[in-house]
């Protein structure tokens, strides 16, 4: 009897013990969570991630060299890969890979829901650029955006944007009087992302060699995904290795082509842009091209309408772009964003060049008010569905 009571005790005290055990183990793990301030999102779909580094050389006197040009790049590769090209993405000025991670309201990225599809992801920060290495006396001058500029161009264009679309901005997330502006937490993210960046055209040239060896380095066709300032970069890439790229997807290339654009007065200025019509360096043309100015650039005599500027083009016949060819394209552009006023100007050379781009105003596709900033704002899952459905027709 006695034997029976003392296990009856003992059980109990087990289990008060189990309990506790518990209890504590679960407090512990709750105490080890994040608070729900920081966002967090699940990467059940990630089988495997690392990074690397592409391209980059010693440069300095004997006894001093340092690494220089090399770029950080990110690799994700999910559970189980449906697509046989990877999607090498490209991020904007004063931006780095950070862009295709997380919105800054805390959603999933463009990477997240690419990898969520089958797709292996690769995201570079470029040379002198985030996690790369910047050498002062080899790479040149620094810049970077202040707050003000953020909002008037990116995130509060419906009240501060001087180009006429401006007004129609919805799709910055977050709410209250303070949306996209100094002081909301959501704007206050998005600051936090923007780093300084190279002045000048050094970056092209550091970009073309380390996103050269980065194809070599993954060694299969890819497709590219890029955006603003990376659109320059994805020409260049492409035209040093057709081979490696099976599509280009854009999202408000670098433009217009031959000259700035003055935005509030939706006007040319005399400032020097993209004089090799996508680029700022040589591509390969048919017939080749030696001297930007055989390309012969002329400007349309009206523009599609009164908010546009007119786009130049190549006199006729023009040069194509051969290296280029068969390469599809997709160039979208925001219903609000300033890029609006030139961003036609860049597929116009493209086809004219013989490179086959769909242009596409994305309200046509149901995708409305957007800036440039797209993968950020609150409609950016279906423009990433949009982009997926377009490869499935165009990819094979």
């Amino acid at each position: 009897m006695k034997s029976k009571v003392s296990n009856v005790r003992l059980a109990a005290l087990l289990a008060i013990f189990m309990g506790a055990a518990t209890g504590a183990t679960a407090q512990n793990n709750s105490k080890g969570l994040p608070p729900t301030s920081i966002p967090t999102f699940s990467t059940d779909d990630v089988a495997r991630t690392g990074f690397f580094y592409a391209g980059g050389k010693y440069v300095g006197a004997p006894g001093k060299e340092v690494m220089d040009g090399a770029e950080y790049v990110e690799v994700m590769v999910p559970k189980k890969i449906r697509h046989p090209y990877p999607i090498v993405m490209f991020h904007g000025a004063g931006q780095t890979g950070t862009d295709w991670l997380q919105t800054p309201d805390g959603r999933a990225g463009w990477a997240y829901l690419f990898l969520k599809q089958g797709y292996t992801i690769y995201m570079v920060d470029y040379p002198a650029r985030g996690r790369s290495a910047y050498v002062p006396e080899v790479d040149g001058n620094l810049t970077i955006r202040t707050a003000p500029n953020l909002e008037q161009i990116f995130t509060d264009i419906g009240r501060q944007g001087n180009w006429p679309n401006a007004k129609k901005f919805t799709e910055w997330p977050g709410d209250g009087p303070n949306k996209g502006k100094m002081g909301d937490p959501i704007f206050d993210n998005f600051a936090k992302t923007q780093v300084q960046f190279l002045a000048g055209g050094k970056q092209a040239q550091l970009n073309l060699d380390a996103h050269v060896a980065l194809l070599d380095m993954i060694g299969t066709p890819v497709i590219l995904l890029t955006h603003s300032q990376g659109g320059e970069f994805g020409w260049q890439v492409a035209d040093a290795r057709p081979k490696l790229v099976k599509a280009i997807i854009t999202a408000e290339p670098a433009g217009p082509p031959i000259k700035g654009v003055n935005i509030a007065k939706i006007a040319y200025n005399e400032n020097p842009n993209l004089v090799w019509g996508v680029t700022s360096l040589p591509l390969h043309y048919d017939p080749p091209v030696n001297d930007p100015a055989e390309l012969q650039p002329v400007l349309e005599e009206k523009s599609e309408g009164p908010d546009v500027v007119p786009c130049y083009l190549q006199k006729e016949p023009a040069h194509k772009l051969v290296n280029l060819k068969d390469i599809p394209v997709l160039d979208v552009s925001g219903e609000a964003s300033y890029h609006r006023i030139f961003d036609s100007c860049i597929a116009k050379w493209l086809n004219q060049a013989g490179v086959k781009t769909e242009f596409v105003k994305m309200e046509d596709a149901g995708l409305t008010g957007n800036d440039h900033q797209m993968m950020m704002d609150k409609n950016s899952d279906a423009i990433a569905k949009y982009f997926m459905s377009w490869l499935d027709k165009h990819v094979r």
